[in-house]
């Protein structure tokens, strides 16, 4: 199933499949998510997505399912 994704402030968007993973999804998109460890440890890649309480770290999670749409939020921490 395909999942409209939504990459903010840019507004650009994508399609995706549910389980493809984050950092996939924002470079097929030309969107750049800085990474550091690619292990989840070191925060650099965090997002914010639209209905979640806290950021997440976009090299360890995937598109969920459940969804027709989803916002991502890109942050940049100043010390990346």
């Amino acid at each position: 199933m395909a999942i409209k994704v939504r990459f903010v402030p840019d507004d650009v968007m994508v399609e995706a499949k549910v389980g493809e993973p984050l950092l996939q999804v924002a470079e097929r998109a030309g969107v750049s998510i800085p990474t550091g460890c690619l292990m989840g440890s070191c925060h650099a890649c965090e997002v914010e997505i639209e209905g979640m309480e806290d950021p997440i770290c976009s090299c360890i999670h995937s598109v969920p399912p459940g969804k027709d749409e989803l916002t991502i939020n890109l942050y940049v921490d100043p010390t990346w």
